[in-house]
């Protein structure tokens, strides 16, 4: 092969790589800035989607603790107040117990039995006060409708009106809550003049702790 026939085939192999390398798309380079951008965006959202499953972690532990304190307060309470009904039914047997030790000593039975008797009283209260239970204190104290049952107003002009006078059945209760409505007679204030001045007025039982006491 001679000297022009090798010029010619490399003149014909750079025309070739020209073509190809011509005919080959060109990648644009992205700027630096624009890459930038972009992550900054992402970040951006990534932070969003942080802050929003944080959130709700953070409402779901207070949901949670909430449950859980309401489920404490609950098993306290049914602790507390789930002896509530056997003391209620045990209420009536202390009245019949006051009933014996006062009618022993009007009939003056015999020392013996009236000790016994009260032997076993102070048992049962010493019991009863062990677990809460409380007499409510009314006798001299003025009528609450939160603790009294007013059965009688009495006229009195020796006592301020709306003040217990006497205490027909005592009331208990068991720590903050009211087993029973201490039943009572409440003072009120003399008419001076008028039908019916001076008069005894009866209450209904059942509207005791509502009504209104008049003077």
């Amino acid at each position: 092969m001679n000297e022009s026939q090798e010029s010619m085939e490399e003149t014909k192999d750079l025309g070739e790589q020209s073509l190809q390398t011509e005919s080959e798309p060109q990648m644009s380079e992205v700027p630096d800035s624009v890459k930038g951008g972009e992550t900054a965006l992402k970040l951006a959202e990534a932070e969003k989607q942080v802050e929003y499953y944080k959130d709700i972690l953070l409402r779901k532990v207070a949901e949670f603790d909430n449950f859980k304190k309401r489920m404490e307060n609950d098993a306290g309470a049914a602790l507390k107040y789930g002896k509530a009904d056997i003391i209620q039914s045990l209420l009536p047997v202390i009245d019949d117990f006051e009933r014996s030790l006062k009618l022993g000593k009007d009939r003056r039975e015999s020392e013996a039995f009236s000790k016994g008797v009260e032997l076993i009283y102070q048992k049962l209260m010493k019991f009863l006060t062990l677990q809460g239970v409380k007499e409510i204190e009314s006798l001299g104290k003025e009528f609450d409708v939160h603790y009294h049952d007013a059965l009688l107003q009495v006229p009195r002009s020796d006592v301020p009106p709306h003040i217990v006078i006497e205490v027909v059945e005592k009331g208990y209760s068991l720590d903050d809550r009211v087993l029973r409505h201490s039943k009572v007679v409440v003072s009120t204030t003399p008419a001076v003049n008028g039908p019916g001045g001076g008069s005894i007025q009866a209450i209904d039982p059942d509207a005791g702790t509502t009504k209104k006491l008049e003077n």
